[in-house]
């Protein structure tokens, strides 16, 4: 993430019930299995699933697997600018 001047070094995973009592006007998961094991946010929030592959379980030279991690945040990237763009939109 450095690479596109994004700095993550104070990012860390975080449980779920950490937000508890924080109202979400949107919930987007990104792989299949955080889709499926999702929980329920509390006024409704509009839940949307984009599907990426894990890069992760992506297997090979380090650079195969640096190059999957590059192409998910990427595909991620565009993704996010397009939906805010469409979200943005006055109705």
């Amino acid at each position: 993430m450095d690479e596109v001047g994004i700095d993550l070094s104070a990012a860390h995973a975080k449980d779920v019930q950490q937000f508890v009592g924080q109202d979400f006007g949107y919930v987007i998961t990104v792989c299949d299995r955080a889709n499926e094991s999702c929980p329920i946010f509390p006024g409704d929030p509009e839940r949307i699933h984009w599907s990426f592959r894990d890069p992760s379980a992506v297997e090979g030279s380090d650079e195969t697997r640096v190059a999957a991690f590059r192409k998910v945040r990427d595909e991620l990237r565009q993704r996010l600018r397009t939906w805010v763009m469409v979200a943005a939109r006055p109705q």
